[in-house]
């Protein structure tokens, strides 16, 4: 085991809430800085650990992909650019859902929930009844708190927060980010799809144990890891066709291939496949195997995504949701207005809104006619005219070639009645 995987280790069996940093790392594991400081940044990437204002580096719970759409109270702090007065053994936890107090004290007991955090201005009694129900507290305006509301937090565990904003501001933060979140939610990754604890070669295998392997599983593309389960290489039917069964698996095989992590999403990894045309990726986490993902995985949870009701919007999908679609004997038809979204400073609908739309149309024509999942290739838009808000307008995609491998589609739009875009879309079939 390295030291940076040995300090990673360490990180994530520190108990949750803990202060970490650089100096205190380098001594107490006999380190450099540098790599102590390497390892925090990825052990922050992979989410063990969070950096606070005025706190410093902290361990905290890794998200679940149950809790995913969960702030932390450490989260709310930095997106309010707050503080932390008290409870700071708390920030750790998830934020069960907000609440205004902008009612009488009695009755926000009924609304307030473990875990949950009150939004509130000046009012004392109301923050001391919120970190007695178990909530945090997160005072706006930048108000001064009481010290005896400061020890409470403490010796309940939950975070005191001040920000200099105000309660609408902060309010709008929160829901904004809440929001981020469940967009991110609604991409698929590669490991919602891929198959886990694969069947793979020792690079000391030879090519008699490819061939062994083979015959049990039927599958003809193995990964290849040392002593340490890292992958080293790709074995395929190409690297061995017509070979000795006593020659070396690792003086045959694809060397430094190609490996995507678990939140890699599943399109990316389609793309990748597509474009340096493999079939199959491994999976690692800190460089060791976990799992494969092929194209058929990827084409199977592509399709599947689209089957599913999205909780968070993108910019795609609200341009596209303004159009109905209709099939045409070469290709798709789509009718729709142009929505705020779509404008430009200057109030017309900009080039880049109709891109949005042609490029969409034009991936759809292979969806709706061939069923075919594709990865774009080339984009050629040949002019584009300004057209105004709430206007009606009809966009025609035609599929005028499709190979084995590849397609293009040529994409019109009009305005009533004249053409005021045209564009050519080429696209790479990803293979069934």
């Amino acid at each position: 085991m390295t030291k940076h995987e040995q300090i990673i280790n360490y990180i994530k069996n520190l108990k949750v809430g803990s202060r970490i940093s650089v100096r205190q790392l380098a001594q107490e594991l006999e380190v450099s800085e540098g790599t102590a400081y390497r390892a925090i940044k990825d052990a922050q990437l992979e989410g063990f650990v969070c950096t606070l204002p005025r706190i410093g580096t902290v361990r905290i719970e890794k998200k679940t992909d149950e809790a995913i759409e969960k702030l932390s109270f450490a989260e709310v702090v930095n997106i309010v650019e707050g503080s932390i007065l008290g409870g700071k053994t708390g920030l750790h936890k998830p934020l069960n859902k907000f609440l205004i107090g902008a009612m009488e004290v009695k009755e926000m007991a009924q609304y307030i929930e473990p875990e949950s955090l009150l939004i509130v201005g000046n009012r004392k009694d109301a923050q001391i009844l919120a970190l007695k129900m178990g909530a945090a507290v997160l005072v706006t305006g930048g108000f001064d708190v009481d010290e005896e509301v400061v020890k409470l937090a403490d010796s309940v565990n939950m975070p005191l927060i001040s920000s200099s904003y105000d309660t609408f501001t902060v309010a709008t933060f929160i829901n904004r980010a809440l929001y981020k979140l469940l967009v991110r939610k609604d991409v698929i990754r590669v490991k919602d799809a891929m198959v886990k604890d694969p069947d793979y070669l020792d690079m000391n295998a030879t090519v008699g144990d490819w061939r062994r392997l083979l015959k049990i599983t039927h599958h003809s593309k193995f990964p290849v890891v040392d002593g340490d389960k890292k992958v080293v290489g790709i074995a395929t039917t190409n690297d061995i066709a017509g070979l000795k069964d006593d020659i070396p698996i690792k003086d045959v095989m694809s060397k430094n291939p190609i490996v995507v992590g678990q939140d890699t999403p599943v399109a990316h990894a389609a793309h990748l496949m597509v474009w340096e045309g493999i079939e199959l990726i491994p999976v690692v986490e800190d460089k060791k195997l976990i799992g494969v993902i092929t194209r058929q995985d990827a084409i199977r949870a592509l399709q599947n995504l689209s089957f599913q009701p999205q909780i968070g919007e993108t910019i795609d999908g609200i341009v596209m949701s303004r159009f109905s679609l209709s099939k045409t004997e070469n290709g798709i038809r789509m009718r729709g207005k142009t929505g705020p979204i779509m404008l430009n400073p200057y109030g017309v609908a900009s080039c880049g809104a109709l891109m949005t739309v042609m490029a969409n149309a034009g991936f759809e024509a292979f969806r709706s006619q061939k069923r075919l999942e594709t990865v774009p290739d080339s984009f050629t838009v040949y002019f584009s005219k300004p057209v105004e808000l709430e206007e009606e307008i009809e966009v025609t995609a035609d599929i005028i070639d499709m190979g084995r491998k590849s397609g293009k589609a040529e994409v019109n739009v009009y305005h009533r009645g004249k053409l005021v875009a045209k564009s050519l879309v080429s696209v790479k079939v990803i293979d069934r």
